[in-house]
């Protein structure tokens, strides 16, 4: 019987692409930490916001349907409220798992990316996991 460390573990094993939705140019957010921590762990990590030109000298994405490949994982640092468009867009990329960020669950999205056929993350730090899990 698999636990869910072991689901997340795999997830992150065989990962090489990271789409991180709600990307902040302020070195003090977390979706900013979070995307240096990947970078720095071999993730190609493609940074979204719609907002924001470039991200410590990374250009950035204003959605997930202008990135240049299909991503492994779509880390979303958003409101539950703006997941609907987030979920529609990472089935439209064609991502494999759609991650939420720690305080960010919604079961309708989650049961709705399962029915895609998507991998679930939900309520989870993918830096912290990483970091207990792949080190």
């Amino acid at each position: 019987m698999h636990t869910q460390d072991d689901y997340i573990r795999g997830i992150l094993n065989s990962s090489k692409t990271i789409a991180v939705v709600g990307a902040s140019n302020n070195p003090t957010r977390a979706s900013h930490q979070v995307s240096e921590y990947l970078m720095d762990h071999q993730y190609t990590v493609w940074l979204v916001n719609p907002t924001v030109d470039t991200i410590m000298g990374q250009p950035v994405y204003k959605s997930l349907l202008d990135l240049p490949a299909e991503p492994d994982i779509v880390d979303v640092f958003r409101r539950p409220e703006d997941l609907p468009p987030v979920l529609a867009d990472a089935i439209a990329c064609r991502a494999k798992t759609l991650w939420l960020q720690l305080g960010i669950f919604d079961e309708d999205i989650e049961s709705q990316a399962r029915a895609a056929g998507l991998n679930v993350v939900s309520n989870r730090c993918i830096k912290v996991d990483h970091a207990a899990l792949v080190g």
